[in-house]
């Protein structure tokens, strides 16, 4: 009867400030105003705004995908409520009550109740894979047992955050290449299909030979009208095919990344995205106190290349077995120079944590410069390449005019 209740009851939509002087926001159901401000302050969180929710604005609510975002703001928010004193519990209740995406909203509902029939929360998270990895379940457990679970969500949601944006920046600098390809095919494809024909029909009154590139031309139109459906769905197929293998083929995985590390733009790219990738998956983990050799291991599933996880395997049975760790990044010939001394550093003087973190941001920074530069020299590389296709078409259709007027 009293879930029955609650679930009468009014949601009310609200922001406020918490015992830190930071503005927080979310929605929970109460009788009244009244009962969701008292509700509040009683948290902890001094109301500045309470609203009813309308009955309109929960129509047409579609589940949504949980984006690695998603995950890095629960990180954030649990960090604060903890740190200003809010009971688990409760502070997973207001996330839940809160949050915009449905299926968030759901999953932090589930993981509450776990929690509140007395399972640790690195168990509970540990119930969800798709959404929280080793990496992440680990930390929180490490969190629990020295009694800093808030400061190691905290720096889970930096983590986050820093890894997301970094994935953002290399699917940016992915995108312009592909970009180039597929306009320049579309544009192409749809001059020969709709455009060439046009002029065909003109050119056939002529009663003359037509100049070979129009003749070229003329000839790719035909393909494409006649084996339009083959050539398309053998792009479709090739590329569902090459996303099949990638999953499935860790040799075929292997040889890709070998491959992108070794392109002369791009590749670079990646190698400096997968560097700062490991500086700051270690330099989090390292700095929560997990064993170097406990955090290799889950490093080397985290800097986005099998290239580097197999080195980084490497790297961690070495370690095992005595060496040190800037000796193992040395001899992998992946790390360069200043990264293998900034780590030797850090392990003579206590602070690799600190070391690799500031080797993380370097190289972050250096990855946002490159990608911004790549963005400049794509941008006027995809006029050119759509100038030439279209002006080339152009020509070879005005070709047989021109030919026309110099023999009048």
């Amino acid at each position: 009867m009293a879930q029955k209740a609650a679930k009468q009851q009014p949601t009310f939509t609200w922001e406020g400030v918490d015992k830190r002087g930071e503005r927080v926001k979310g929605e929970n159901k109460a009788s009244n105003v009244t009962m969701m401000k008292a509700e509040l302050r009683r948290l902890g969180i001094q109301p500045k705004t309470v609203r009813k929710k309308s009955a309109l604005s929960s129509l047409g609510q579609r589940k949504k995908k949980i984006e690695a975002g998603d995950i890095a703001v629960f990180s954030r928010q649990l960090a604060t409520m903890m740190g200003a004193g809010v009971p688990l519990v409760q502070g997973l209740d207001i996330m839940a009550q809160g949050h915009q995406n449905p299926s968030m909203r759901e999953l932090i509902q589930n993981i509450k109740t776990d929690v509140e029939g007395g399972t640790n929360l690195s168990e509970t998270l540990r119930k969800h894979p798709r959404h929280f990895g080793d990496l992440f379940c680990n930390l929180v457990e490490a969190g629990e047992s020295a009694g800093v679970l808030d400061t190691l969500l905290d720096k889970l949601a930096t983590y986050l955050e820093k890894t997301e944006s970094i994935k953002k920046k290399i699917r940016k600098a992915m995108f312009y290449p592909s970009a180039v390809i597929a306009v320049a095919f579309i544009v192409t494809a749809i001059l020969l299909i709709f455009v060439v024909p046009e002029f065909q029909n003109m050119f056939q009154s002529f009663g003359a030979d037509l100049p070979v590139f129009t003749q070229f031309v003329i000839n790719l139109s035909d393909l494409f009208q006649n084996y339009w459906y083959i050539i398309f769905g053998g792009i479709i197929a090739a590329v569902v095919a090459f996303v099949a293998v990638h999953r499935r083929s860790p040799k075929f995985r292997r040889f890709l990344d070998r491959v992108l590390l070794k392109l002369p733009i791009v590749g670079p790219i990646l190698d400096k995205a997968a560097t700062a990738r490991f500086g700051r998956t270690l330099s989090t983990m390292f700095a929560a106190g997990v064993p170097l050799v406990e955090a290799l291991e889950s490093v080397s599933g985290a800097c986005g290349s099998t290239v580097y996880e197999d080195a980084i395997m490497e790297m961690k049975d070495q370690v095992a077995s005595g060496q040190q760790l800037n000796v193992a990044m040395r001899l992998s010939n992946l790390f360069p120079h200043m990264v293998v001394q900034m780590a030797a550093i850090g392990e003579e003087s206590g602070s690799l944590d600190t070391m690799l973190a500031k080797v993380a941001d370097f190289y972050e920074e250096e990855v946002d410069n490159q990608i911004d530069s790549l963005s400049s020299l794509l941008e006027p590389l995809i006029m050119a390449v759509l100038g030439v296709l279209v002006g080339g078409l152009v020509i070879a259709m005005y070709l047989p005019i021109f030919q026309m007027g110099q023999v009048v």
